[in-house]
């Protein structure tokens, strides 16, 4: 298979996004090691993958918490690709009322983490692997209550390309998603995410909602294309043109 013999690491890897990332990865050959801050909830998702995970590990850490970090990459010795799926949900809403220490928590549980994680990788990620991260659409959307959400994801992305150049031959991508099926939706009112879901599908050129393992299946060819670095890569089903 195409990842036989390498190891990735999934943080966020216990839901959505990143589980769906650790199965499509493990499913392509490579030894996965999923984190999550939760070890009964990261050993749900282990045993929920069927088969695939005898090439899946977990470790359950903070990843806001830089020693935890470091410990986890000297534990886990020499990888070959980063996934960075870490994220939150604070940090929206309309910029005149918004409570600015939501965002704050906002940069707290998705930027720095991420940002902590490629730079502690960098001790054992082999010359030629790869850093992927997951940011978001509201990074280029000028929508009335994702200023914060924007700036968190915006953040993150103005980084890629200079990180690129920087930790060459290391490739460096990100993968901006736009509105994923998830658990993440779990926060809003099943009928305020039915009422968002159905509008995208109705205005989205694929006329629906994404699924998790788009994301996923983006995240398996920027890892595999070794042509590909330094690129925000839109999986959004056509958001970005309405």
């Amino acid at each position: 298979m195409a990842l036989d013999n390498q190891t990735a690491v999934v943080f966020g890897g216990t839901s959505g996004i990143g589980l769906a990332i650790v199965r499509r990865l493990s499913a392509a050959g490579a030894r996965v090691v999923a984190t999550g801050r939760d070890r009964e909830k990261l050993q749900r998702a282990l045993a929920g993958l069927g088969g695939a995970s005898e090439r899946v590990q977990g470790e359950a850490f903070d990843a806001r918490d830089r020693q935890a970090l470091d410990a986890f990459f000297a534990r886990t010795g020499p990888i070959d690709h980063l996934v960075l799926s870490l994220g939150g949900g604070e940090g929206a809403g309309e910029f005149r009322q918004l409570d600015l220490q939501t965002l704050r928590r906002g940069f707290e549980d998705k930027f720095w983490p991420q940002v902590e994680a490629a730079q502690a990788s960098l001790a054992t990620l082999r010359p030629g692997g790869t850093v992927t991260f997951i940011t978001g659409m509201a990074a280029r959307l000028s929508n009335p209550g994702v200023a914060g959400l924007g700036a968190i994801n915006g953040a993150l992305e103005a980084m890629v390309e200079n990180l690129a150049n920087e930790l060459a031959p290391v490739r460096v991508n990100a993968i901006s998603p736009g509105v994923i099926d998830t658990p993440w939706w779990g926060r809003y009112p099943a009928e305020v995410r039915d009422e968002i879901f159905q509008q995208q599908a109705e205005t989205l050129p694929v006329g629906r909602v994404g699924r998790a393992d788009d994301v996923a299946q983006t995240a398996q060819f920027l890892i595999e294309n070794g042509f590909m670095t330094g690129t925000v890569t839109e999986c959004d089903g056509g958001m970005h043109l309405v």
